[in-house]
């Protein structure tokens, strides 16, 4: 009985772990959100330009000229990575989820079997 105890205490160990890994995954995948519609709030405001207006970069303290096309440029390739990045979190998740469906099923077959032994009576 003890035996089941332990393997059971391993099983709920694994799970929680699993459930904080995906919890720090869409943790993640949110921010990736966020990036990723601030990103798109700046290229809409980029097609809203017309050609020779000047547009500034913030770096740090100070304002500086930047050209319109390198800008979009910037802005692209980080929505890019941004899509690439929320692909791959969520491929993550749902291997998670799976890894955790099969723990949960793991969990469940250990307490029927703890279940059914406890339920036997000894025999002398």
């Amino acid at each position: 009985m003890a035996d089941l105890q332990a393997r059971l205490q391993k099983l709920s160990e694994e799970f929680t772990q699993f459930q904080q890994e995906l919890q720090d995954t869409v943790g993640s995948r949110q921010k990736l959100d966020a990036q990723k519609q601030e990103n798109l709030g700046v290229q809409t405001e980029f097609a809203k330009l017309k050609d020779g207006e000047t547009i500034y970069k913030l770096i740090g303290p100070v304002l500086l000229k930047q050209d319109q096309t390198e800008a979009e440029s910037t802005v692209n390739g980080r929505l890019e990575f941004i899509d690439k990045e929320i692909s791959r979190l969520e491929q993550r998740i749902r291997e998670t989820q799976g890894k955790m469906e099969k723990k949960k099923g793991e969990i469940i077959q250990l307490q029927s079997s703890a279940q059914a032994a406890g339920a036997q009576p000894d025999k002398a």
